[in-house]
This record gives C-alpha cells, sequence and structure tokens, in this order.
C-alpha cells in the first residue's frame, strides 16, 4: 500500500466558502434569533475514499474557540472521601476557582448524578439544560449506565479532564475550545464542528485548516484517504472546498489488487493448515486404532487359585459322588459278566472229556 498522502487545502478558495455560507446565515436570521444572540454550528463534511476498518475518536485542538461564551457547560466529579454531596461541590468550585477556569457553571458529584438524575424525565432535562458535559477522568467508565443513551443520540457525551493537571485551565480550555470527530466503520462519511456563526471569516478559515491537518494526520489509513470535504451549517447547503483528484483511482485500484492477492494468499495457507491438520488427526486416529489392536493380542495373565485344604477336609462334591457311584456299577457288570464265562467254560470241559460208548 502507497504511504497516507498530503493534502493541501486553497486558502482563498475556502474563505470565499466561508463568506458565501456567512452571508447566507445572514439572510436566514430571524430577529429573534438576534435578540437571543443564538448562534449555529459551522461544519466540516468529510467524505473517505473506504470505509474504515477501525472505530476512531479525533480530538482536535483549534486556534480559535469554536463554542460561543453563552454556552453552558457542566462538569461530573468524583466523590470525595468524608465529606458530603454539597462539601463535594464546594470543594471542586473553589478548585476550579483557584486554577482560573470560569467556564463551567454546574458541578455534579456522582453521588448525586445517581440519586436526583435518576428518573427518565430528570436525564432529559439535564441534556437539554447543557451545550457540553466535561467529567472526571476517574469516574468517566462509571458514567455510560448512568447518563443513558440519549446522551450518545445527541453527541453530548461527556469529555473527561484530567482534574488533578497541574496546568487544570489550559487542558480544559482545549477540551472546550477544540473539537472531536468520531471515525466510524458503518460509512465513508463522518463530521466535525470546527466554528460559529459569529466568528468572522479569517478565524473560520483558521480553524478549518488546522481541523484538516489534525485529521490527515491521525486518521489510521494508508493511502489516498480524503475525497471530499464540504463546509456547511445546520440548515445550509453543503459547499465543497475540497475535491480529490482521479489520479488516485489508479493507486486504489492498484492497492485493491495488492489486497485480494493477499487475502488469496492466507486463504491458501488456510486451507494448506487445514490438510495438515487433517492428515495428522488421520494419522493419529491410524495409531490409536494400531494400538487398540496390539492391545487385544496380548494374552492377560490370569492366576491361578490354589485348593484350600478345607475343601480337601470338606464334603465330596456331587460330581465327585456320581463318578464313585458309577464306577461300582461298571465293576459289578463285569464281575457277572467274566462269572458267565467262567460257568460256560466249566460246562463246556465235562464235554469234551466225556468218552465214547464201550463196544462191546
Amino acid at each position: 500500500m502507497a504511504e497516507k498522502t498530503e493534502l493541501t487545502l486553497d486558502r482563498a478558495q475556502v474563505k470565499k466558502a466561508v463568506q458565501a455560507l456567512q452571508a447566507f446565515l445572514k439572510t436566514k436570521s430571524t430577529g429573534e434569533s438576534l435578540f437571543l444572540n443564538e448562534t449555529q454550528h459551522i461544519s466540516l463534511l468529510f467524505t473517505l475514499w473506504k470505509i474504515p476498518r477501525v472505530t476512531q475518536t479525533i480530538r482536535i485542538p483549534l486556534p480559535h474557540g469554536q463554542r460561543p461564551d453563552t454556552e453552558e457547560i457542566c462538569l461530573f466529579t468524583r466523590d470525595e472521601p468524608k465529606m458530603t454531596s454539597d462539601q463535594t461541590q464546594r470543594f471542586y468550585k473553589r478548585l476550579l476557582e483557584e486554577k482560573g477556569v470560569k467556564n463551567v457553571s454546574e458541578i455534579i458529584p456522582y453521588k448525586v448524578l445517581k440519586t436526583e438524575y435518576k428518573p427518565y424525565e430528570a436525564k432529559r432535562r439535564l441534556l437539554g439544560n447543557f451545550d457540553l458535559f466535561l467529567s472526571d477522568d476517574r469516574i468517566r467508565r462509571l458514567l455510560p449506565s448512568h447518563i443513558g443513551k440519549h446522551f450518545y443520540e445527541r453527541k453530548k457525551e461527556p469529555l473527561s479532564v484530567n482534574l488533578q493537571s497541574k496546568n487544570l485551565a489550559r487542558d480544559i480550555q482545549r477540551v472546550i475550545q477544540g473539537t472531536t470527530m468520531k471515525v466510524t466503520n458503518k460509512g465513508c462519511c463522518c463530521m466535525a464542528r470546527v466554528a460559529h456563526s459569529g466568528m468572522t471569516a479569517d478565524e473560520v478559515t483558521d480553524n478549518i485548516e488546522a481541523a484538516v491537518q489534525t485529521i490527515m494526520a491521525k486518521l489510521r489509513m494508508k493511502g489516498p484517504v480524503m475525497k471530499l470535504i464540504h463546509l456547511k451549517s445546520q440548515t445550509s447547503v453543503a459547499l465543497p472546498i475540497y475535491t480529490s483528484d482521479l489520479n488516485h483511482l489508479s493507486v486504489l485500484q492498484t492497492g485493491e489488487d495488492e489486497g485480494d492477492a493477499n487475502k488469496k494468499k492466507a486463504k491458501k495457507i488456510k486451507k494448506e493448515n487445514k490438510k495438515q491438520a487433517d492428515t495428522s488427526a488421520k494419522n493419529k486416529e491410524a495409531l490409536k486404532e494400531k494400538m487398540e489392536e496390539e492391545d487385544e493380542e496380548i494374552p492377560q495373565l490370569v492366576p491361578i487359585e490354589t485348593p484350600s485344604k478345607k475343601a480337601k477336609l470338606g464334603k465330596p462334591s456331587k460330581k465327585k459322588q456320581l463318578q464313585k457311584a458309577s464306577k461300582p456299577a461298571a465293576a459289578k457288570k463285569g464281575a457277572k459278566a467274566q462269572s458267565k464265562v467262567t460257568k460256560k467254560a466249566g460246562k463246556m470241559e465235562p464235554k469234551g472229556k466225556r468218552k465214547g460208548p464201550k463196544v462191546k
């Protein structure tokens, strides 16, 4: 990928756009708004070439304050140990006066926020009464569950401040008079408030140039980043102050081709790793089967039980009794057969010995 390209604005063109916007706002202003000294926000609309992969919040310091002095600012502080809510409030008021901070109009300790502003209507009232909310960085992570989603929908979430800083006035002034821009991965457009309608054309132009430089430096993207920049107010049409060259399209295409090639390589590597894992799993299964077969072939040794003496002395078993009973019967049959044979032999012998009749 190519490195991030630098962006240069034509100051004369930017100033013309600012003057045209201010003239439009003067024509649209009414007597009521002039009487109340109301001002409109002037913002920059950035259009990127690609949708960012990572969400990011960029803090932008500005040379001229982009908030009028009439804006109400609220500060959320932590609960000081061994102090009540009123004592904590007085303690931080005294601290801000000593440090020279005069812009903060209300201080709300964390315990008061949890108890008095717990109902839904109280939160909505708090949101409408103040234009900006600051928070002690020690309790910033605890606030989202107590202030509600409406603070984030209207982009009035508290900005963290280090109340233990040695240069507290300078830090709070930078946060109040600076601005922030949220870069999300849900689209290629983002907006940052840089001025108000009560400022001069040169002050607005200086703020625009400073904001563009810091955004290009802090944006976590490579290659040609910015496609279009527009200037607009809350009620006006967007006026273009920067348009990118079409030469960046070739760089973007080459970058996309490189990205596609990298994706293909990653897919090939994943496939090879899967194949290796499958083969290793198959080899393991084959080894397990062989081991199981070998275990089945090995004969198991069974211990021989030695007959006890009690079994010899005891009564003979039924099988032995049957064997003993069968032996005498066979012996008797054999004896009878032998006696019959001897009797026949005895009878036959006299017949042989008989002499023939005497002849007279």
